[in-house]
Parts: C-alpha cells; structure tokens; sequence
C-alpha cells in the first residue's frame, strides 16, 4: 500500500496527476500562527508542517513546493505529531467535527473518526511517545477529556471524562514520553494529572487554584506543562516568567496497578527563571526548552539551570518551538547509541560547554517563521504573513501578479506562477479593506479602515498622491473605470464616493469629484460599465435597500455626484452582488444574486426582469460574482461565472439555466470567504479568508466541469430529476394532468366541438397551474414570469410569445419557486417582525389588524377576494348578500372570522388552522 512503502521525503517525488476537480487549490498563503508549526525535514530538504485554515500545509521551503492535506471541513483548532514525525493528528471545531490521522510520509489519511465530540468540536489533542493513542479535550462548556487508540478500527473512545467547570478551560495536553497512560493538562489557573487503563474510567487529579496566598508569589497563568524527563517530576510554565514543579509519588506503579493506587501530585516549589512570561515548554532528551513573550528561546539542565540562550531582536512572543529530526553533526553521536541532543562537559571552573546539534523552527504569535541554525545561532526568517484578517485581494490585468492586503496595514505583491514574493509596505495608520488594480496596470487603489484612499504605483506601492479622506466609515468596495479616468468607492455609511484623473500643471493626477449617501443600507457592489451608445464610464451601486442607483458621471461637478436613475430590483429578497453579463444574445443584461438561492437578469436599458434562474445552493447565497476572463484555449463561445458563498469558492457555466449540474463549489474558508480575485488569463482563482488570515489559489479546470454538465444529460433530463419524485412520479403525472386540464378549460368544459389537443397553454393560466401543484407567487412574481416568457423571443424577433409548452412550464416552475421551499422559520419571522407578545409571551398577531395588514399593505386583496380566499381555506362559501368582512372596523371581525380565526394568531395557528398545512416535525 502507498503507507506500507512509505518513506521520508517521498511525498514531493509523486508525479500529481491531472485534477478532476474544476477547482484544484495548488498554494496556500498565510498560516493559523495560534497553532504550533512543525519541522518533519531538516538540511537539504527543509520541510514544514503547518495549518492554514481547514488545510494541513506540507511546505518544502528551499524547493517552493507545498503539499495539501484536505479533509476537514471547519477550520483546524488542534494538531500534533509523533515523535518520529510521520504520524499527524489534527481535528477541528463547528459542526459535524473530525479527527483525522495522517501519515506525513504519503500523504494519506489513515484514520478518521466522526462524531467525537459532536458538540463544539476540539480544543486539544496529543499523540503518545508511541503513537498509539490520541487524547483529546473537547472545546464544550463542559468539558469532556477522551483517550482513543487510533489503530483500532471503533468509533468510541476507550476512556473518557467529563470536567468540573472550577477546572478552568483546559487548552492544552500532553502525554507521558515514559508511560503511555498518563498525561497533563492544564488551563489558566488548574493543572490536571491523569492515568487511565483500558477497560476503565479515566482519573484526574487537580493542583491547586492559582493565587499568591498558595505559592506566596506572584505566579501568573500557566502557559503549558511537561513531564521531567526524571519520571518524577512535571513542570508547568507561567506568565509571570516561573517554572511550577509538581513532584509525583510513585511514578514506576504498573498501568494495572494504576487505578489501585493513583498518583499523588504535590506543587514542591516555583522557580522563578525570568522576567519574562513562558509561552513554550518543552522536554528534549536530557535538556528542558522554554520560549517566551520576547522570543527567546533557553536551555535548562534537569537542575533547571541554565545552559544557553538564542535571542533575537526581531523575534515576536513565541508559539512553538520544533527541532529537527537530523543531527547537524554525526560526529557527535556514539556508535550503539541514541543520538545526543547536545554534548556537555565541565571544565575545571565547572563552567558548561555545549555543542547543539539540531536546527530548530520558530513560530511567533504575529505570524512570523524562524529557522535558527544551532551552530551559528543564525536566525533565518522564513516566513512573514498578515497577523490581522486578510480582506482585500487584487489580480494585475496583464502580469501574474496578485495584491494582498490585510487588517494590519500589510500589503504584499506576489508573482503566482512561481509564487515568489515580490514587494510589500506596510501601513501603520489603518488596515487595508479593499484594492484594485486599474486596467492599464499602472495604478494600484487601496481603501482602508479609517476611511482613506490611497492610489500606488503599481510596482513599487509608493504612494502617487497625497491620500484621500472623504470616507467617513472603513471603505468596502473600490473600482476603476475602464479608461482609468474615475475610481469610485463604497463605504459602511452606505456612501459612494468618485475621484477624477485630471490633468494638473502638465501632469495627470487625482482629484476627489463627489460623494453621495446614495443607499440607507449596506452597500453590495459598485461597478463600472460603458455607456451602450458612447465609450463614456457608467456607474452602478446596488445596497441591501434593494436599490440600483445609476450616476451619471459627465453631468456631475465638484461637490456633486448626478443620479439617473432608482430601480428597484427585489420585492422581498435581498439582492447581494452585481456583475455584467456577457453578450450571448442581441439584448444586453446585467446579472444578479440575491439571498434567496436566484440569480436575475436584468435588461441593462429598461432594468426590467428578464430572468429569474435557480442559482447554485451551496449552504449559503452567493456573496460576490465575477465572469471568468476567456483563456486561449476555451471555446469563444462558453463563458464561465466564478463565485463565492460564504465559505467556499465556485465555479458556473453560462448560459444560467437553472440546470445545478452546471456549478460546482469547493470549501475554501470555512469562518468567511472575504473576498475573491481573477487571473488575467482566467486561469487562476485567488480567494481571501478574512479573519482566518490566509488567501488560497485555485487552479481553473473548465474541461471538468463541462464533463460534469455533459454527463448529467441533455435538453430536460437534468430538470426531471430536480421534480419529486423524478420524470416517472407522481408530480410529473399531476403536472401533465393539470396541463391539459387548463386546455380543456380554455376551450371550453360543455363544449360538444371537437377537442384541439395541444401542446402549449396560454401565458395567462401560468398562475393558475403554478398554484395548482403547490407554488404561491406573489403578483409581482407572476408578472415576472408571465413577461419572461412573453419577451422571450422578442429582441430578436420583435415578436411576443403568447403561449408556453410542458417542457418551458417546467423549467419555469423550477426557477421560480422557492429554491429551499417555504420554511416554518420564515413565517414566524414575518410574526417577529408585524406582531407583539401577548401575556403568555408568544410573538401574535390580533384578528382585526391581521384583516387589516391583508387589505392595506403590500399587494393589497380586495374585500371580495379576502372574503373568497379565507371562506374557501375555512372551508365556507361566502355568503350571496356580498362580503362578510368589513374593512373599516377591522377590530370587530365578522361572523365568520370570529367563529373560525381566534382573536390572536400565532405563526403556528396561521400555518395549520388558516392554511391547511402540515408543520414538519
């Protein structure tokens, strides 16, 4: 098997075969700096371990080659490795979490574990000197410590036990290097010892609370413990820079004597080593290793005495320390013995020399690699990523180049086919939100937190002007025209802002035009365009208003920003993102997606509603769209959409038809895909993890999802399978049976002529069969369907259709209802929001008012079709002598409201007694 034959070094020999994925994640940038970072090679090959995000990096650095461990789906809360470094153990927090083994060597999954702690996911794990078993500290309010033994093929822990909330938040653990069926945790204030044998219940022993009065000292918060390598003694690190040492009786008792006579654990003395706070403790061979807050890095005998110190100016607090598994020097290692960490002697001052022979890597909390070579003390810095969310990603229009800005003011450029980094500045005002690129390259734009604009030099990020203030919130979106003439801004005070390129004492420069609080909602997108009858810019913005508000920029002056035009685009979802849509027919469109799973066409001149098509569900609506720019190689004819939801990535074929076979999306930042950037040649997808504080690159692979759309059929095979039940059930049958019936009707039901039997109905009995198999438009809806097909044909023909066959009703039907089906939590939402809470504390709503909201707001009914519509839902016919219901007492209800609809409604009564309709259990 690959992990039979498995050896060091050979995961970066293996030729990678051709992705079948339309999205393949080839580089991983940034790194989660809160977990440890590994070094499994040392010396010619220089190989790192290290998470970032939901994906376990295996990272070469000398030969630049990174490989991908991917298996969870949240964001990983904890690794660890074994001590010969092949064995790699890491598990995650949020929903459905999972343990996965890993061997470093293959690269394969060995084990996974489902459902461990099903809760909350994981805070802390650890591997034995063995490799044999995991434990594991769930992240739950009660917390719940397991030992597993992964060889064994069960999905149940061997033993477990629940913690005391006094125990404090217990965040880290380790094993026994000595004894396999011990090991320490401990939280800010508690230590906690244990020992467990198979077949038994797990035991711990607490030390005591932190405080002075105990230790007479000021101890501080235990950062992590260790056991001595004495077998008698553990140690725990503190903030306040000491060492607490926990003697331990016994300690050679047999595993099967454990339980008869558990340890006792006894706090001896605190040593106080230094000033400053102890981030990183370690025992390696006959030394114990501490890191701290200034990023130095000690030697202590077993007399916690001090052997050495590395030490560098430019070190930040430190988060792990990992030595390597080569020795520098084979010199120092004896024939028939273990290899020496280091090699001491004494002098006859009894002074002590030492010969380090292990390189070790650094890891800081600011997200900051060291490499230290022990026989110069050299520190090599290897990496340096953004320790503040990363929200801003921007592609050069005609270099590989990719711009990254993050939170804490670090802008980098990278060249992404070789992926070598290039420039970065660093700003110490703000952090950066946004960038952009303009399409001639020159000009890089960045928006930042505090509301300033700054426009670079594109190659050396020097700014080219002083910086722009006119923001009052942190900027969100920026944008060029396409001739580089405007950049236009958005901003969290739902106000867009344009500056002009204008020519000043022989020199072009920028210069502030005007701003507008265009929107009273979060704005979604700004974009540019080209006016259809000139080459003049054209400047959209679209806001959680539901508002499109075209500016007309010729006309505006300084102070003064023109509007156009104020369409709005939605009824009752919430439009999230903008694009254009390529010229596939002779009309022109815009595309949108809203929150409710539908992407929307929309005529660029008219802004009418030309389209309504089911979008790609994927957990959540889709955040931002962009169309992919065409490669040499694609069909001119194909055009691709890429996008991203959440939390993960997308890719769409063109034309939108509803047809899910025709997307697919891969998780790419499991806490919050920020922001997303396209290559110039449209074969590269660059996505931003935000607070996660990476950015990922993705390999376009159009040939598999094309594949992908093939095999799933043709013409209205894809379709059939969306209707429950299939081409063959029972829905379909009704559908049809509904259909003809609607002709039967349409000619007339006594009629004694001869039947023309078609296949096409009239557009004006589309609601009438949409409601007849279950989907309830609003009039606004219909209209939207009814003019979709009714101008389907009309650009290019100038004719209106008046008629639709079987196989477009079904198309139609399945873009235009609900993409997750009417839900019990919407409704009761809607009483959120229009009710009040009686005396039994229940959201309600009054007869008389709810009588009133059906006549008076939204698409208000008549008293006639009010009265026809709750007499049938109730069950009655309405009386001959005219409405039961009177609209100008809407308090005093009529006969037949008050005998059948109580007098306060709650969403549950309005579902099942007014409606008729089950409630899901």
């Amino acid at each position: 098997s690959l992990v039979w034959g498995a050896r060091p070094g050979m995961l970066f020999q293996k030729t990678k075969d051709r992705s079948l994925h339309p999205l393949d994640l080839t580089w991983v940038f940034g790194y989660n700096s809160s977990l440890a970072v590994h070094s499994l090679m040392d010396g010619e090959d220089r190989v790192l371990l290290y998470v970032s995000s939901h994906t376990v990096v295996i990272h070469e650095i000398l030969q630049n080659r990174q490989y991908h461990l991917k298996g969870h789906t949240n964001v990983i809360s904890c690794l660890c490795v074994s001590e010969d470094k092949r064995w790699v153990a890491t598990a995650d927090r949020g929903p459905d979490p999972l343990i996965i083994v890993w061997d470093s060597y293959s690269g394969v999954p060995v084990r996974t574990i489902f459902g461990s702690h099903s809760e909350d996911g994981l805070c802390a794990i650890a591997i034995s000197q063995d490799a044999k078993y995991l434990v594991t500290i769930s992240a739950a309010t009660v917390q719940k410590v397991s030992v597993w033994s992964w060889t064994l093929p069960t999905e149940k822990p061997i033993c477990s036990t629940e913690l005391k909330p006094e125990f404090g938040y217990q965040d880290y653990v380790i094993f026994n290097p000595q004894n396999p069926h011990e090991f320490v945790s401990n939280s800010k204030t508690q230590v906690l010892f244990y020992l467990w044998v198979i077949s038994h219940s797990l035991h711990s022993h607490t030390a005591w609370l932190l405080s002075p009065q105990t230790f007479k000292c000021l101890v501080g918060q235990f950062s992590q413990s260790v056991f001595h390598f004495n077998n008698t003694q553990a140690l725990t690190g503190t903030s306040a820079g000491k060492l607490m040492v926990w003697d331990m009786d016994n300690p050679r008792t047999l595993p099967e004597e454990l339980l008869a006579k558990p340890h006792g654990i006894t706090a001896t003395k605190v040593v106080s080593v230094q000033q400053e706070g102890l981030t990183v403790l370690q025992v390696v061979e006959s030394c114990i290793v501490t890191g701290d807050v200034k990023g130095q890095v000690k030697f202590y005998d077993g007399q916690l005495r001090l052997l050495t110190i590395y030490s560098h100016d430019n070190v930040g607090p430190l988060q792990s320390i990992s030595f390597s598994t080569i020795l520098r020097d084979p010199l120092c290692a004896l024939p028939g013995s273990s290899q020496p960490f280091l090699t001491s002697w004494s002098d006859s001052s009894n002074s002590v020399s030492l010969m380090l022979n292990r390189n070790f890597i650094l890891s800081t909390s600011d997200a900051t690699m060291f490499h230290v070579a022990t026989d110069s003390t050299n520190f090599e810095r290897i990496m340096k990523e953004a320790k503040k969310a990363v929200n801003a990603i921007a592609c050069h229009p005609q270099e590989p180049l990719v711009a990254v800005g993050s939170h804490c003011g670090l802008l980098k450029v990278w060249e992404y086919k070789e992926t070598q980094y290039l420039v970065s500045r660093i700003f110490t005002e703000a952090g950066i939100q946004c960038l952009s690129y303009d399409p001639e390259g020159h000009f890089l734009a960045a928006g930042f937190t505090d509301g300033s604009v700054y426009i670079l030099d594109a190659i050396s990020l020097q700014s080219i002007c002083e910086e722009f203030q006119f923001s009052q919130g942190p900027v969100t979106h920026i944008s060029f025209s396409h001739d580089s003439k405007y950049l236009a801004t958005a901003d969290e005070n739902h106000s867009v802002t344009v500056y002009k390129r204008v020519l000043q004492n022989g020199s072009r420069c920028w210069e502030h035009l005007a701003g507008l609080e265009s929107h009273y909602k979060r704005i979604r997108s700004i974009l540019f365009g080209v006016h259809p009858d000139s080459n003049e810019p054209r400047l959209l913005s679209l806001g959680e208003d539901r508002q499109l508000v075209e500016y007309d920029l010729t006309s505006s002056i300084k102070d003064h920003l023109v509007v156009t035009h104020r369409d709005r685009l939605e009824q009752a979802a919430v439009p999230l993102c903008l694009t254009w849509y390529p010229q596939l027919s002779t009309e022109s469109f815009f595309l949108t997606a809203n929150n409710c799973y539908k992407m929307k066409l929309y005529n660029t001149t008219t802004k009418m509603c030309r389209k309504t098509l089911w979008g790609p569900t994927y957990g959540s609506p889709l955040e931002k769209i962009q169309i992919l720019p065409r490669t040499s190689s694609a069909d001119p004819q194909q055009h691709y959409l890429v996008y991203i939801t959440k939390d993960k990535v997308g890719l769409q074929m063109l034309p939108v038809d509803g047809n899910p076979h025709k997307s697919s999306a891969y998780v790419c930042h499991p806490d919050g895909a920020s922001d997303f950037a396209i290559s110039h040649d449209g074969r590269y997808v660059f996505t931003a993890g935000g607070t996660e504080r990476t950015f990922m690159k993705w390999k376009v692979n159009l040939h598999a999802l094309d594949a992908a759309a093939f095999l799933s059929g043709e013409n209205l095979i894809p379709f059939y399978n969306l209707l429950d039940g299939g081409r063959e059930g029972k829905f379909f049958r009704e559908l049809e049976d509904y259909f003809y019936y609607v002709q039967l009707c349409s000619q007339g039901i006594q009629t004694l002529e001869k039947r023309q039997v078609s296949t096409h109905i009239p557009l004006e009995e589309i609601p009438s069969v949409m409601r007849a198999i279950g989907f309830y438009p609003s009039e606004e809806e219909i209209e939207d369907m009814i003019n979709e097909v009714k101008f389907s044909k009309y650009a290019d023909t100038g004719e209106e259709v008046t008629k639709i066959n079987l196989d477009d009703f079904i198309k139609l039907y399945i873009n235009h209802r609900p993409a997750l089906g009417l839900s019990m939590k919407t409704i009761q939402g809607a009483f959120q929001v229009l009710g009040y809470n009686n005396k039994k504390g229940n959201k309600v709503i009054d007869r008389g008012h709810f009588l009133s909201l059906l006549q008076c707001r939204g698409e208000q009914m008549t008293e006639d079709e009010l009265a026809v519509c709750l007499t049938t839902l109730l069950g009655r016919r309405p009386g001959k002598g005219g409405s039961e219901l009177d609209t100008c007492d809407p308090t005093g209800a009529a006969a037949l409201t008050e005998e059948e609809i109580p007098a306060e409604i709650t969403a549950e009564i309005f579902v099942t007694d007014i409606l008729g309709l089950p409630i899901a259990e």
